[in-house]
């Protein structure tokens, strides 16, 4: 019998950016309401409820010289280094984000050449059978480019993807918006590698949705909630955050259960659980269905890594940079085991769910 074309991730990679913005920091913002009116609560009382609600206390925001691309060449740069990689071996380049590149004090996005060709200039990467592109699906984006390289190595198209998401969402918020307090900057890299194998390993199953019907809008970009700081060239992120709240608890789970029974392992068998860190309450409560779905009231203590405390809501950055934080032991009382199955699941805009079973 002829062993299989496994894809394995060989290296992982992260930039944190330096600069921390604290809750505190917002306390002198003017924000105002959805519908453009004033918020007459207290800014100390916004704020306390904001961190009740999303148990994140900081983010970070890349420093005004620092873009998209440039963070993500960073986490790429930390990647090849930490496990001694080739650079010309890699057969693709996929950079996964949403807004491209976009300069500090400005709204408009930049994405000609495409991200993943300025990270490839910025490697010195001279092989031309390295083929960069990008990929927009939201915050599942990273994870989908993960998914996207298991179809190349697996199809004998590729032995070698470095797969990125990149973000600077601090640039593309509103600042009169309570949800702005929620995005952050950074980036997160691994490369995929082919491995001939007869064992359970590397990427064993995924499961990938999209809900338009009702759902297309309730990520969108729109002029600033305030009136008199609405400028007709300038879109905003938007949320309608209690329809995603609701949209996430009621349709990721079930993509987390067909990416498990895809993969043919019973709930007992996950041991880790790295969901995109969007909100931490709705992935605690993503969490609890997801469990519940197995005849389980607790999940087991521990199986779910958290950065959004720290880091806030990178889009497409988060799970690459939780995943490495936690295999460089950098997560108090979290490591992953060889023989480990983990589970990675995403939602965010179009609607998109991707879901991901990998045994290390």
């Amino acid at each position: 019998m002829c062993a299989k074309i496994k894809t394995l991730i060989t290296a992982t990679g992260k930039y944190v950016p330096e600069v921390v913005i604290k809750n505190s920091d917002f306390l002198n913002h003017n924000f105002v309401e959805k519908d453009g009116s004033a918020v007459t609560r207290q800014m100390t009382d916004v704020v306390n409820k904001f961190q009740a609600i999303t148990d994140i206390e900081e983010r970070r925001y890349a420093l005004p010289t620092q873009n998209a691309s440039e963070l993500a060449y960073l986490a790429a740069k930390d990647a090849i280094e930490s496990a001694n990689e080739d650079k010309e071996l890699l057969d693709y380049i996929i950079v996964a984000h949403n807004f491209g590149d976009i300069k500090e004090g400005e709204n408009r996005t930049d994405m000609v050449p495409t991200l993943a060709s300025r990270v490839k200039y910025k490697l010195g990467i001279v092989n031309p059978n390295c083929v960069a592109y990008d990929l927009p699906f939201g915050c599942p984006g990273w994870l989908q480019g993960i998914i996207q390289a298991d179809y190349f190595i697996k199809s004998g198209d590729a032995k070698k993807v470095l797969v990125i998401g990149s973000e600077t969402l601090s640039r593309v918020v509103d600042p009169h918006d309570k949800d702005s307090m929620i995005y952050a900057d950074g980036a997160g890299a691994a490369i995929l590698t082919a491995k001939e194998s007869d064992e359970d390993e590397g990427i064993i199953s995924h499961k990938t949705q999209t809900h338009t019907l009702e759902q297309a809008w309730f990520l969108r970009m729109e002029g600033s909630s305030k009136i008199d700081y609405q400028k007709p060239e300038e879109l905003y992120l938007k949320m309608d955050g209690r329809k995603v709240y609701e949209y996430g608890l009621t349709h990721v789970p079930l993509v987390m259960q067909m990416a498990v029974e895809k993969a043919g392992i019973s709930f007992s068998q996950i041991k880790k659980v790295f969901v995109h860190q969007a909100n931490g309450k709705m992935d605690e409560a993503i969490l609890k269905r997801f469990s519940k779905l197995y005849q389980q009231d607790v999940s087991p203590e521990g199986i779910m890594p958290m950065s959004i405390a720290h880091l806030g809501n990178s889009s497409v950055a988060t799970i690459p940079t939780l995943l490495d934080m936690v295999l460089k032991n950098e997560i108090p009382n979290q490591e992953v085991k060889t023989g480990d199955y983990v589970l990675f699941a995403s939602v965010g805009a179009g609607m998109n769910i991707n879901a991901l079973v990998y045994r290390f």
